[in-house]
């Protein structure tokens, strides 16, 4: 019999975090190409079964937030394990059309679900402060999306069985570290609590953050798909494109600790809405850019303004919501990141065949700005609505 936990440790959930995006950053890059250099498919359904990925993570997301709260936060995880590590072990055997379609939605699946189970266990973990325990979740999701990009760039070259099966090996060492860590007491915790439904201080607020949250990953998704055309376009080679995520990585994973250090002098919601700010605004550079060091630096300053607010977001809708509602309301944070990065590139594709690169780059920088003052006023509102009460 295994001890349950007092809490889950931060070890076990940041390398949770890395395990599940090393493994899930294997796949994306890889999808298309192999879809249409391999299996001789069109690059439409590529694009179809990626959006199905998409929303099985969406599914996902959701799932995970209503089994944490009202099943077992511990079994939860090793379901959407499950969910991920067994059609990612039939991949190395049978991965033609159309069970690689039909494999990579159960994916989509798995990964929705122990996304939102490890942000929903981060956010039970007391002995160390929720915005740090979130800061250090950003760094291990990052790392974890550098490593598995550099894996799936060296594995390609020796075949796709071999990046299915060092995939596969990620996600059962993500199931070990669940069943020896993520024992907690969860669950009492949760339904000690249960008497009645345990609703929100400011459901209102979660929901704006939560649209914004999408309104943000639907426009960093453009720079995972039409940007990279947008250079190619201009005389940029795409290796020079993909050293840009590199140096996003690297920026990340080196500069959070110190970012780390000087939020903590600073308001939760300060910090979000300053770095909210400045990535925002690095997407009018974009209307501008023309070269490669102009698109450098947007990258510098786009990556600047995500590590500053982006990591704070979970921790502070974590602290607007109730005791009982842990799972829910993670689970609707990363349904709003996952919602956001499938609709972008439908979106990017729709304004570019229609308008032009210049009108998405101000389309989407106005979205964002209204969403983030729709949140900055309705916490105004809040704050002094509880001030006079």
């Amino acid at each position: 019999m295994w001890k349950t936990k007092r809490e889950v440790s931060m070890a076990g959930i940041v390398s949770a975090t890395l395990l599940l995006n090393a493994a899930a950053a294997c796949m994306w890059p890889l999808t298309t190409v192999y879809m249409h250099n391999q299996l001789h498919q069109t690059l439409t359904l590529a694009g179809i079964a990626l959006l199905g990925m998409s929303l099985c993570m969406i599914l996902g997301n959701w799932l995970g937030g209503w089994l944490f709260d009202h099943w077992s936060p511990f079994y939860s995880g090793i379901v959407g394990t499950l969910c991920s590590f067994i059609p990612m072990t039939t991949l190395i055997f049978f991965h033609g059309w159309p069970i690689f379609g039909v494999m990579l939605l159960l994916i989509g699946l798995g990964d929705g679900i122990v996304m939102t189970v490890v942000n929903s266990f981060a956010a039970t973990v007391k002995s160390v402060q929720s915005r740090k325990v979130f800061n250090y979740l950003y760094i291990g999701m990052n790392l974890g999306v550098v490593v598995g990009t550099l894996m799936v760039g060296v594995l390609m070259k020796h075949g796709v069985t071999l990046v299915f099966s060092v995939a596969a090996v990620s996600y059962l060492a993500l199931l070990l570290i669940f069943f020896f860590d993520f024992r907690a007491d969860v669950e009492q915790k949760t339904y000690e609590h249960a008497k009645g439904p345990a609703k929100p201080a400011r459901l209102k607020l979660i929901w704006l953050i939560s649209a914004m949250v999408f309104a943000l990953y639907m426009s960093y998704s453009l720079w995972e798909s039409v940007i990279s055309v947008h250079m190619t376009n201009l005389g940029i080679s795409f290796e020079k494109y993909s050293l840009l995520w590199t140096l996003n990585g690297l920026m990340i994973v080196f500069g959070q600790p110190i970012v780390n250090r000087i939020g903590s002098d600073f308001k939760l919601s300060s910090q979000i809405w300053t770095g909210t700010l400045v990535f925002i605004l690095s997407f009018l550079l974009l209307v501008f850019a023309k070269s490669y060091a102009m698109f450098v630096v947007t990258m510098v300053i786009l990556t600047l303004g995500e590590m500053t607010g982006f990591p704070g977001i979970p921790a502070w809708i974590d602290s607007l919501a109730g005791d009982n509602d842990k799972g829910k309301f993670q689970g609707i944070y990363n349904m709003a990141i996952s919602f956001g990065r499938a609709v972008g590139p439908l979106y990017g594709g729709l304004i570019i065949e229609y308008g032009s690169y210049h009108s998405l780059f101000w389309s989407v920088t106005a979205l964002m700005l209204l969403a983030l003052a729709a949140v900055m006023l309705a916490n105004h509102r809040g704050n002094a609505r509880m001030k006079r009460n």
